[in-house]
């Protein structure tokens, strides 16, 4: 049987960009792009109705926050929810098309970008990076 040479295990940087954040390869020291195959970045999905919530610090850029499936989910299966990292909050949820292929335990999530509506944080752009990848947040 063929070993299959094991990848490098990715490492990510936090740049302090306008509104949030970009991604910078660790390693290479190159710009990572959202549209990257090692990664996800999705805009979450329902946050019009947890607006409230979505004003917390919790969502800030640079936040870790967590990914909980809901398979009792009566509109959606396979629908994982984005909260807050001590599950206090709910901002929304993965987007559908992407929550179905994902296994949510295998990956983790930091907000990356915030939009602004009339004054208030009105979305939520997230990473979603494998478990085990290397995540530089920034410093407080």
């Amino acid at each position: 049987m063929a070993e299959r040479e094991a990848s490098p295990r990715l490492r990510l940087w936090l740049e302090r960009a306008r509104d949030g954040y970009r991604l910078r390869d660790a390693a290479t020291d190159e710009l990572v792009r959202t549209d990257d195959p090692r990664i996800r970045v999705i805009k979450v999905a329902g946050v019009s109705y947890r607006l409230d919530a979505l004003q917390d610090d919790a969502f800030a850029p640079g936040r870790r926050l967590a990914l909980v499936p809901e398979p009792d989910n009566e509109h959606d299966p396979n629908a994982v929810a984005v909260w807050d990292d001590e599950r206090r909050l709910q901002a929304g949820y993965v987007p559908a098309e992407v929550a179905r292929d994902l296994e949510a335990g295998d990956w983790q999530a930091v907000s990356i970008h915030e939009f602004f509506e009339g004054g208030r944080r009105g979305g939520l752009r997230v990473l979603l990076a494998p478990r085990d990848a290397w995540i530089g947040l920034p410093r407080s």
